[in-house]
């Protein structure tokens, strides 16, 4: 049982100079955490479960439809008040009192309370769009667990969770930990995953900086392998404990996800047989004769870390059999520099400069060509969809050697 100190202590956490926080869980009540666990590096590990918004028998039935909740119903909405405004409406056209409607300011004081104040009763709002309420889902929680809790008994009891994603991460990190936090340029991944599901189905497909995994856990639900990798071994055990629970999503699609260590600061794979999360001589020949599509989201933060992620894309490629699709998310995150007494986004423009030096790369082995991606395509997953968000596809193609 947790001491009540210790409870007090977790409903108020302190957010030091070097503390980083996912916006994913910035409005969450501190009310629903309710137990704590810490994990191997005294870090409290929440659990949070996600909805997709469309029901996993009817994805495809949606895609069809191409329906953007960011596009097509605002748009509706605004053309709507629009035509309001054209015909020139106003709120004192629907006035009333007693069922009695005006329509002009004939006779308004009959409309003022005891103390003078207007009166004023606004048209009911109209029927909400039933699409837009099957879409629509609670917001989400996350929970401190205790060690063995089955925090979604009730959940259970409510749903068959065909369409709920759960995953084990912690909160408010420093930097160096943001991987065990859940992140929007994942989301965004994601979605596009799931609105593309024909393109990926049945892929060999490779995630570096795959963090709590959520990415790779939806990408198996479509593609057949997935090798999920990371580097530290706490957070590796976290990624392989939420393929765990969401066994119900990728089993009946036939996927298997595979969490692996892959740091991009070292050369080569970790294939140590006494490292928990190496690679074997099988799996390494699998991802490089079948893999033909790379994941990476918002891992782009540091220079360094971009300078070493494409480096080992170009390793990578050079030794895969087969032309490859790259698919990275970003978040442009504007800060304020001393150096530049402004506001800039440097870790974005490190690697717009970097994805342009690959592009331009020529060694007559590899061809590299990089466009984004419009992020009209359907929400899949509710986070805000913000304009600083950015999908990118790179298309690696091995050049034709002269016979």
């Amino acid at each position: 049982m947790v001491d009540v100190a210790k409870k007090e202590t977790m409903n108020d956490i302190t957010f030091r100079s070097n503390t980083v926080l996912s916006d994913i869980h910035l409005h969450t009540p501190s009310k629903r955490h309710l137990m704590v666990r810490l994990n191997t590096v005294g870090q409290p590990v929440f659990l949070s479960q996600f909805q997709l918004l469309l029901k996993k028998n009817n994805l495809e039935s949606e895609k069809k439809k191409g329906k953007d909740l960011s596009t097509e119903n605002i748009g509706q909405q605004i053309k709507g008040g629009k035509e309001l405004c054209d015909n020139g409406s106003n709120d004192l056209d629907f006035l009333s009192k007693n069922g009695r409607e005006v329509s002009n300011f004939k006779g308004i004081e009959t409309l003022l309370d005891d103390d003078g104040d207007l009166e004023v009763i606004r048209r009911p709002r109209s029927k909400p769009d039933p699409e837009m309420e099957a879409l629509s889902r609670d917001k989400v929680y996350p929970i401190i667990l205790t060690k063995g809790e089955d925090i979604f008994e009730d959940a259970k009891q409510e749903s068959t969770c065909n369409n709920i994603i759960k995953i084990e991460h912690t909160m408010a990190t420093p930097l160096e930990d943001v991987g065990k936090q859940v992140w929007r340029g994942a989301f965004l991944l994601a979605d596009y995953i799931l609105f593309k599901r024909d393109m990926f189905r049945y892929c060999t497909v490779l995630e570096l900086g795959g963090g709590t995994g959520i990415t790779s856990i939806v990408m198996a639900m479509i593609a057949k392998t997935v090798y999920c990798t990371d580097v530290g071994e706490d957070l590796l055990a976290m990624c392989e404990q939420n393929v765990i629970l969401n066994k119900h999503l990728i089993e009946p699609a036939g996927g298997e996800v595979k969490v692996k260590e892959l740091d991009w600061l070292k050369d080569g794979f970790c294939t140590d047989p006494e490292a928990r999360y190496s690679w074997s001589e099988a799996e390494i020949a699998d991802l490089h004769d079948h893999t033909t599509v790379i994941l990476a989201a918002d891992v782009f933060y540091d220079d360094d870390l971009t300078d070493a992620l494409f480096k080992i894309l170009y390793k990578i490629t050079h030794n895969l059999k087969n032309s490859c699709s790259i698919y990275l998310s970003i978040e442009k995150r504007l800060n304020f520099t001393l150096r530049h007494m402004d506001i800039t986004c440097e870790a974005y423009n490190h690697f717009r400069n970097t994805l342009n030096d690959l592009e331009n790369l020529e060694d007559g082995k590899m061809k590299y060509t990089a466009e984004p991606i419009k992020l009209a395509f359907s929400q899949f997953l509710i986070y805000e969809r913000i304009e600083q968000l950015e999908l990118w596809k790179i298309i690696a193609e091995p050049l034709t050697l002269p016979l």
